[in-house]
């Protein structure tokens, strides 16, 4: 007996199933990434800003295993205070708690019992009841209070830099110098709209023009980085910095992650003639290297962005000795 039944036409299967995953995929990427009415990846602001410092009136004052790390190895937000703790050698000081994501529920996850907590959310709960923002990292936890003193990168490694010298080995070690300040702010400034979170802009972009403005300011800034680096070891002279420090971590995904996942393909690291140099580097500068996973980040990635990577597959490469 023959099926009489008819199939849509190809035409039509692929505009309906266009239709649904378009449809789909902008409301998935309304929860991951919040965008502006043209489209541009906005992202939310740290609202855990407490400092950590020797002033008398400062309720949070320097101590040995007093504060804790909260970290997501794939993070390169959580990544830069791993680098200054290393740097400085805080190892000791500053003890780690390595959290991974869920994919399938959006969140951090502790591979280890904390303070009663099983996952992120529940310790920013812990630490703000009733609490119902985002709950990233890194995170600079109090153990004497029980609470999030900062969940900035950009605060903690200033903290990280300045405020526990007597308890690190390396206490001599200075990655923002009085006389550098104005410079290493500047950069920084450039560096976190167009490069650190302008990966983030041109693969969280909703609409085609979004991405191609992030797109082009990423390498415009890429190209004069580049430049710098012709004629200095680091971005601020021959010292390393914490704008070093901030642009490593981004630089260390781009050509595994950013290159490919988030369409930031014009170019790669290890195309640039001093980048490239600059970035092995800083890989290479003591203790760096065991802060640094690239499994951890190619996992986090491909295997947790959904609306980037449906499939789930993690890529092989790239094969960096060819």
């Amino acid at each position: 007996m023959v099926n009489k039944r008819k199939s849509l036409p190809p035409s039509l299967t692929i505009k309906l199933g266009k239709w649904v995953w378009t449809n789909l995929w902008q409301i998935m990427m309304s929860k991951l990434a919040p965008r502006n009415n043209s489209g541009e990846y906005i992202r939310p602001a740290s609202l855990f800003r407490e400092t950590v410092g020797i002033q008398a009136e400062n309720k949070y004052q320097p101590a040995t295993k007093r504060y804790r790390l909260f970290v997501g190895l794939g993070c390169p937000w959580a990544h830069r205070t791993l680098v200054v703790r290393s740097l400085k050698g805080l190892e000791d000081a500053i003890p780690v708690t390595i959290v991974s994501p869920a994919g399938d529920r959006g969140i951090w996850v502790l591979e280890e019992e904390q303070e009663g907590c099983f996952t992120l959310p529940e310790l920013y709960n812990l630490a703000q009841p009733g609490y119902n923002g985002r709950a990233t990292v890194p995170v600079l936890w109090d153990e004497q209070t029980k609470t999030i003193v900062n969940n900035e990168s950009a605060d903690i490694i200033v903290m990280l830099n300045a405020e526990f010298d007597r308890f690190a080995k390396n206490p001599h070690l200075d990655l923002y110098p009085e006389q550098l300040k104005t410079k290493i702010d500047e950069w920084n400034d450039k560096i976190y709209h167009t490069v650190n979170n302008g990966v983030y802009r041109c693969g969280f972009a909703q609409t085609q023009e979004a991405y191609e403005k992030a797109c082009k300011e990423l390498f415009t800034t890429l190209d004069e980085i580049d430049n710098t680096l012709s004629g200095s070891k680091y971005l601020c002279g021959e010292t390393v910095t914490l704008t070093d420090v901030r642009l490593f971590t981004t630089l260390f995904r781009f050509d595994v992650v950013y290159y490919g996942l988030f369409k930031c393909n014009l170019r790669r690291i290890q195309d640039y003639q001093y980048l490239s140099a600059y970035l092995r580097n800083l890989y290479q500068l003591p203790g760096i290297a065991n802060t640094c996973n690239l499994e951890a980040v190619k996992r986090d990635y491909y295997g947790n962005l959904f609306p980037l990577n449906p499939g789930g597959i993690i890529p092989l490469g790239p094969d960096f000795n060819n």
